[in-house]
């Protein structure tokens, strides 16, 4: 098994939303990330029966493509889910802020 390259992950807080009417997860407004951009991560994130759509999620992320396909953030599935209240959502975001890649 490789080890993961932890240089190339990022925090990176992303939401719950209903995109042509099934649950996907997307980077929240105000990062380096376009919010349409796909995240890859743990199916459990985007069960409504256990985070109500709209959580937003603090996750370690790379930016990535397969074979060359279009980018998408990869999210390791077994890393620990951390959902964020408002507040500690707002305090991230502050702190955080990037231009829009």
């Amino acid at each position: 098994m490789m080890a993961r390259d932890s240089y190339a992950y990022r925090q990176v807080a992303v939401e719950s939303t209903e995109w042509h009417g099934k649950v996907e997860i997307h980077p929240v407004s105000g990062q380096a990330y376009a919010t349409d951009l796909n995240v890859q991560c743990s199916r459990r994130m985007s069960d409504t029966s256990i985070y109500p759509l709209g959580t937003i999620f603090l996750v370690n992320a790379k930016l990535t493509d397969r074979l060359g396909g279009p980018q998408y953030l990869y999210v390791w599935h077994g890393d620990e889910i951390k959902a964020l209240s408002d507040s500690e959502a707002e305090v991230f975001l502050g702190a955080y802020r990037r231009v829009r890649l």
